[in-house]
């Protein structure tokens, strides 16, 4: 069985929308998940926020639970950690190292596979390089810097905005964009028969 676990901020809104959702879909489709969420700065037990759950309900989708901290169990819990920022991925493999190779931005794990996924490597590669030549008291050359930018300007943004405190609207907004991401990752879950 593959297990999910989707990781936002406080777990009130992004995740627990993402985990329902794909509980949703996947249960639609006939792929066997087990799906989660949890908050990388939260308290356990707190309410869905209202707008989020009006967003699920006008969906026709389940509530999910109370919101849950993240903690080492979850992170050995699941076959892959999916972030709703980088700031989330990044909070995620300074607590936990391990699962460096199973921790992914949404957008960015649903991208597997596509050319800027090339870029995305290429601008990491240039970005490590120039980090640690600047401890060295060196730099990037201007072709690597100029290189870097251009990246830098291609490379779609991984994140998916915070609705929290927002109208009613902007988390219909950000419901809609999980789904859009959702939908392509449980496509691919048919031809990779795999998370």
């Amino acid at each position: 069985m593959n297990r999910v676990l989707f990781v936002c901020t406080g777990n009130t809104c992004r995740s627990p929308m993402a985990e329902v959702m794909l509980k949703d879909l996947a249960e639609r489709s006939g792929k066997p998940l087990e799906i989660r969420s949890a908050g990388v700065a939260t308290v356990g037990g707190l309410p869905i926020s209202p707008h989020a759950a009006t967003t699920l309900r006008k969906r026709n989708l389940t509530l999910p639970g109370s919101s849950t901290v993240l903690s080492a169990d979850e992170v050995l819990w699941a076959n892959v950690i999916l972030t709703m920022t980088a700031g989330h991925k990044r909070a995620i493999l300074e607590r936990f190292p391990e699962a460096m190779s199973k921790t992914f931005t949404l957008k960015e794990y649903a991208l597997r596979g596509d050319p800027v996924m090339d870029d995305v490597a290429e601008a990491e590669r240039l970005y490590s390089e120039w980090q640690v030549r600047q401890v060295l008291g060196q730099n990037l050359s201007s072709e690597e810097r100029t290189r870097l930018f251009e990246l830098q300007r291609s490379i779609p943004d991984f994140d998916i905005a915070d609705p929290y405190g927002g109208p009613l609207s902007l988390y219909e907004q950000c419901a809609d964009e999980i789904e859009d991401i959702l939908m392509t990752l449980v496509d691919k879950l048919g031809t990779e028969n795999e998370i």
